[in-house]
């Protein structure tokens, strides 16, 4: 017997010829910087966040950018053609992007094997629907079956897709959280609707760092990317109780920020250890350790710790300033100006040195900061606090 129909030869790796494939600049360079160094095209990205963040808005100016140069479609979904165009109007104007407003994912296929874009936007994927299931757009099985099929119409036209999903704050909503296996990069807009800045971020990402970090400021006028995040994050007032500046490492990017901390008696059987924008199991640990090696008494009191900005810390190497920042509100002394801390904690007390050291040592220099060294975290307090 022959072999089967549509069967494929089996290969060894090492005869695969790869074809380095040019990545399409998105114009927007923190958005770049996210993706690995551009749009690879044939990939599919995911940009999840909160209703509201500003996903639409930034990837219409992305789109109006490479329009100028590549073929650009958005789907719409959520917005009438009308909405769209004022919001591009906005924005400075929307280029050659051509738009379609259309939630049937049939009709949507087809449009896209038919006109064969370079770059497509959908917004939102939680708006589109099949006839043939019988739920309703937005639930699990709909969402699913909307991410495979533009999937495959990705791959074989060479459209590289943009999906544009929405999830709550506990990440309940249908999305990125059922979708983070299908796509090839799956990136997070975190912010504060209230607030001007907003952060991008990896969650995964198949051609690039899943560690890089990207800042935009919601102007009149859209989204703005942030090129230097430590003198906006940084910036601390001399003499102040409670704040210290710590040196993060994002990706391939030092950041300066702010630590802010305030320390109250509390008449609670258990203190509270809160924390925005900083690992709560961490900060127990931080303030554990202060209490046990660095001569704090803070088991009756309560410890809330903020990082300015709305920036989240996950790296250890923050774990210096953060205790900087509790030990200046616990003593009431504010921290040494023109110094900057990072560094590990141990639970012994001892300080553990941070990655990539010389990096944050030019980024602190830049901004005209020292920073200092020590052994134990015992020492950090004398030397930052005398």
């Amino acid at each position: 017997m022959g072999p089967a129909a549509g069967s494929q030869r089996v290969l060894r790796l090492v005869d695969v010829e790869t074809e380095e494939a040019a990545r399409i600049p998105t114009g927007v360079a923190e958005l770049d910087r996210v993706l690995g160094g551009g749009l690879v095209p044939a990939s599919l990205v995911l940009v999840g966040g909160e209703p509201g963040v500003g996903k639409s808005t930034l990837l219409l100016s992305a789109l109006g950018s490479m329009s100028a140069s590549r073929r650009c479609l958005l789907i719409t979904g959520e917005e009438s053609v009308a909405q769209v165009k004022l919001r591009a109007d906005r924005l400075g104007g929307a280029g050659n992007v051509s738009i379609l407003a259309e939630t049937e994912l049939e009709a949507v296929c087809a449009t896209l094997e038919r006109e064969r874009p370079d770059v497509c936007v959908i917004d939102s994927v939680q708006t589109l629907y099949a006839a043939e299931l019988g739920s309703a757009p937005g639930s699990v099985a709909q969402v699913r079956e909307a991410a495979a099929r533009l999937l495959r119409v990705a791959k074989s036209a060479g459209i590289a897709t943009f999906l544009v999903g929405h999830v709550t704050k506990d990440g309940s909503v249908a999305g990125p959280r059922v979708l983070e296996h299908l796509v090839d990069c799956v990136l997070q807009f975190e912010g504060d609707r209230y607030h001007a800045h907003r952060v991008l971020r990896a969650v995964k990402n198949r051609f690039g760092s899943t560690n890089e970090l990207g800042v935009f400021e919601m102007t009149g006028t859209g989204l703005e990317g942030v090129p230097d995040p430590s003198a906006l994050f940084g910036r601390s007032e001399p003499g102040e109780v409670g704040a210290a500046v710590a040196c993060t490492l994002e990706g391939t990017r030092p950041i300066l920020l702010e630590i802010q901390a305030l320390v109250a008696p509390t008449d609670l059987a258990m203190p509270r250890r809160v924390g925005t924008g900083v690992d709560p199991k961490r900060l127990a640990m931080i303030v554990a350790v202060l209490a046990r090696h660095g001569g704090l008494a803070l088991g009756g009191a309560d410890v809330f710790v903020n990082v300015a900005g709305g920036v989240r810390i996950d790296e250890p190497g923050a774990d210096l300033g953060i205790a900087l920042a509790i030990a200046s509100a616990s003593r009431g002394a504010p921290v040494r100006e023109g110094i900057a801390a990072f560094g590990e904690i141990g639970l012994t007390g001892r300080l553990r040195p941070a990655t990539q050291a010389a990096r944050r040592l030019d980024e602190c220099r830049k901004l005209g900061l020292e920073p200092f060294e020590a052994d134990t975290l015992r020492a950090a307090l004398a030397a930052a606090l005398g």
